[in-house]
């Protein structure tokens, strides 16, 4: 507990300059914390509503079905391709007409539905990519921060060193500064550039899973018209 309470001391009898540094480093780490549990909660919502929407899809006899069943999931990525899809085939459709379906499709193709889903899954990666770039900026930037404390504290030990001489007690609290601003840089980019790598992982499998049942949709459309 000595320890621990020498921790709050050095940091109550630091520098203005210091407690500045660690205000910022800790207000930084708490957003950061605030960024993963935000992003962890919506991932597994993601991950859940993708697995119900596709339980549903496989049960679905046809697409008009699975367009009705794809109500009930609001928040699967799945339903924003899904919807994407399904309306810009409605539109081949009119377009066509029933009779000439076969013939339209031989002659301009899926390319327009493709376009619509690829809109889809973009607007997908827009929402879950949301703060991931205020998580990968705080872990590049708060050990810098860091360091700017670790170089003041150092200055400070130098000056304590020309006024009152080469002792401990001169140079030990701008050393301790300078440590403590560095483990706290250290503590707040840490987790930061972990979870970022990890997100950015199941951000990465999500769109292979996505592509996936784009081309599962695709096949599913073009069966229809043949």
């Amino acid at each position: 507990m000595s320890g621990e309470l020498d921790i709050f001391k050095i940091i109550l009898e630091s520098g203005l300059v210091v407690k500045g540094v660690l205000l910022l480093l800790i207000v930084a780490s708490v957003l950061s914390w605030a960024i993963v549990f935000m992003k962890k909660k919506l991932f597994s919502q993601l991950e859940e509503s993708n697995k119900k929407f596709m339980d549903m899809y496989r049960q679905s006899r046809t697409l008009r079905e699975a367009a009705q069943g794809a109500e009930a999931q609001p928040h699967s990525p799945y339903k924003s391709i899904f919807n994407e899809g399904y309306k810009e085939f409605t539109l081949f459709i009119e377009e066509a007409g029933e009779e000439k379906l076969k013939l339209h499709y031989e002659h301009f193709g899926l390319e327009s539905i493709q376009r619509a889903m690829k809109k889809g899954v973009n607007s997908v990666n827009l929402e879950m990519e949301k703060k991931l770039s205020t998580l990968a900026s705080i872990g590049s930037v708060t050990p810098f921060v860091g360091l700017f404390g670790t170089v003041w504290g150092i200055i400070n030990s130098f000056t304590g060193l020309g006024s009152g001489g080469a002792t401990l007690d001169a140079v030990a609290p701008g050393i301790a500064e300078a440590l403590v601003a560095t483990a706290v840089g250290l503590a707040a980019a840490i987790p930061a550039v972990w979870f970022f790598n990890v997100f950015n992982n199941r951000l990465s499998d999500m769109n292979t899973e996505m592509e996936s049942f784009e081309q599962d949709l695709l096949n599913s459309i073009e069966r229809t018209i043949l």
